[in-house]
């Protein structure tokens, strides 16, 4: 399968590129950590560097410093492809930020895919776009809403690790 998210955003290549080398950072102005599980990794950005964001967890296979960044899954165990962003200059004020997902999903996987996975990535990555675009445009207000089902995953997902904290304490 493959899941592109794509946003032009009103400014050059290099204040979109200085975004994306904040992923995973103390700073991160990239990753909408405000809503969703912070990226972290096990040193910085870079080939190599082994983390993720909650429960999914990946490797730094490609970093362009400004340009590009691709991990490649480790965790779910049926998730087998790469993710990552990439900046596009389209001309000196305008420049396109892509993430593209390229995976194919096997055993139980192609179900938490389906019915759960796929609706949260989705979500994050239109957070992150607009997270983008709001911090390099001044005046831009998010575009993104959460579906009704997507609220309802991440209401579930919320309550299991508040049950989960709540054992283990």
């Amino acid at each position: 399968m493959r899941n592109i998210h794509s946003r032009v955003i009103a400014a050059d290549a290099e204040a979109v590129g200085r975004l994306l080398d904040t992923l995973s950072s103390d700073d991160d102005r990239l990753w909408p950590i405000q809503q969703w599980p912070a990226m972290r990794f096990d040193r910085p950005l870079g080939v190599g560097a082994v983390g993720g964001h909650g429960p999914i967890r990946y490797t730094c296979v490609t970093y362009v410093p400004g340009r590009e960044v691709r991990f490649r899954f480790h965790r779910p165990a049926g998730f087998d492809g790469t993710h990552g962003f990439i900046v596009e200059e389209l001309d000196s004020g305008h420049t396109r930020l892509t993430h593209e997902l390229i995976m194919r999903t096997h055993g139980k996987d192609r179900f938490t895919w389906a019915l759960g996975w796929r609706w949260l990535h989705d979500a994050a990555l239109e957070d992150s776009l607009d997270l983008a675009e709001t911090a390099l445009v001044p005046g831009t207000t998010p575009r993104s809403r959460h579906s009704r089902y997507v609220r309802f995953l991440r209401g579930r997902i919320h309550s299991d690790q508040v049950r989960k904290s709540l054992v283990h304490q």
